[in-house]
């Protein structure tokens, strides 16, 4: 039986190299490990292809909209300020009213 201790220069080279083999050789295998995994969750990592876009439609007009508004000395805003009062005093929806025309009253025109 060898002594551990008492090891000739022979011996002892054959050890350290039997040691560096095994480490080196278990490191091998990690690699192949790490590259195997990596390969696998590479593949189920593939993004699958967006579908293909659809072509968008113009949008519908609201239903019970109509014609067109002809505004006479009054500003759009005003206009819009206006349509909204009125249907809220309604309790309507804007959509379902019809404004044809509106038209700005001076004082002098009362």
């Amino acid at each position: 039986m060898n002594d551990l201790i008492n090891m000739s220069i022979g011996d002892a080279g054959l050890t350290a190299v039997l040691g560096y083999l095994v480490v080196f050789l278990g490191l091998v295998l990690l690699m192949c490990v790490v590259m195997l995994v990596g390969k696998v969750m590479k593949n189920e990592a593939k993004p699958t292809p967006a579908p293909a876009p659809t072509p968008e439609k113009a949008p519908e007009p609201a239903p019970g909209s109509a014609g067109e508004l002809k505004l006479y000395d009054t500003d759009p805003r005003d206009a819009a300020m206006i349509m909204a009062i009125v249907a809220d005093s309604l309790g309507k929806p804007l959509n379902e009213l019809r404004f044809i025309s509106i038209k700005e009253v001076k004082d002098d025109e009362v």
